[in-house]
């Protein structure tokens, strides 16, 4: 898992296509969390407001984890 994590952060994402939440509202769009398919399942985050920060990333196990937990009221 962390030679996976280690070539997620080694990545260049300069070029990545970021998208924002389809559950933010309108009037707050540039205030959102930002998500960017780093392949394989892989995604980096970020929030709108702090572009200047590294996003955080997370294998495709971590963020499905993080999904199913969404989906069933954990958070």
């Amino acid at each position: 898992m962390q030679a996976r994590k280690a070539e997620l952060y080694a990545l260049d994402l300069a070029q990545a296509r970021w998208v924002k939440s389809s559950r933010c509202p309108y009037g707050y769009r540039p205030h959102c969390v930002e998500v960017a398919d780093l392949g394989g399942g892989a995604v980096a985050v970020r929030d709108s407001d702090h572009r200047d920060l590294p996003p955080l990333r997370f294998t495709a196990e971590e963020w499905a984890a993080f999904r199913d937990g969404v989906r069933e009221g954990e958070f």
